[in-house]
């Protein structure tokens, strides 16, 4: 038992140092939208893009991320064990920052031509949850800014919102509660610091902060 154990931890070891050497690190502070961008600015011109792309706002494709994947590029719902070392099938396929199941991702794709697309990729999976809600939109007239309405629709699918089958199902309304709450907090926190985010935003884009040659160390947003 206690090689099995031993075995099983290297195995995960060694995954472990393969996925570091090629991921993005989680954001450091993923409760506030301004430290985010300021952190990684490339994402704000990412979400700036879906929301003139599709017309949902920064605030909502961040909330949705924040709930589906923590900004974990690799995040995948875990995977059961057998006998503390065999790796057993995941409950899902959904995969990356927006938690997209394989047929959803290809539909996604097929649509939109983005043939070399990856789910751990953050401005492929913002431009899915765009394109994703727009197509919601276009069936149930949720409007845009609903994070609500259209985290529901989001999970069950636009068929299943308008079949009301979130109805029976008390956690995934507490979720999309959180999901609500979380966007309004994003949003009012943007109304705070996208005059800073726009300021300077050529260095921002090549170098992560405004002036190349003053460079001052980034201050928390709250």
């Amino acid at each position: 038992m206690k090689l099995l154990s031993c075995l099983r931890l290297c195995f995960l070891s060694i995954m472990a140092l393969i996925m570091v050497a090629c991921s993005t690190a989680q954001p450091k502070n993923i409760n506030n939208v301004c430290d985010i961008y300021d952190e990684y600015y490339d994402w704000y011109n990412a979400s700036k893009a879906v929301n003139e792309r599709y017309g949902i706002p920064e605030a909502v494709t961040m909330a949705f991320i924040h709930q589906e994947s923590k900004f974990i590029d690799n995040n995948r719902p875990a995977r059961k064990w057998y006998l503390w070392i065999i790796p057993g099938p995941r409950p899902s396929t959904a995969y990356g920052y927006a938690q997209a199941l394989d047929t959803t991702w290809e539909a996604y794709m097929a649509d939109t031509g983005n043939w070399g697309a990856d789910r751990d990729d953050f401005e492929d999976a913002v431009d899915f949850i765009g394109w994703y809600n727009a197509q919601t939109i276009k069936r149930t007239r949720i409007k845009p800014h609903d994070a609500y309405r259209l985290y529901l629709a989001y999970h069950e699918g636009a068929g299943g919102y308008v079949r009301g089958t979130y109805k029976n199902k008390d956690w995934l309304l507490k979720v999309a509660r959180k999901v609500q709450t979380q966007a309004s907090r994003y949003q009012q926190q943007l109304v705070g610091c996208r005059k800073d985010l726009e300021r300077g935003w050529f260095w921002r884009t090549l170098f992560g902060f405004n002036d190349l040659s003053t460079a001052p160390p980034r201050v928390p947003h709250g």
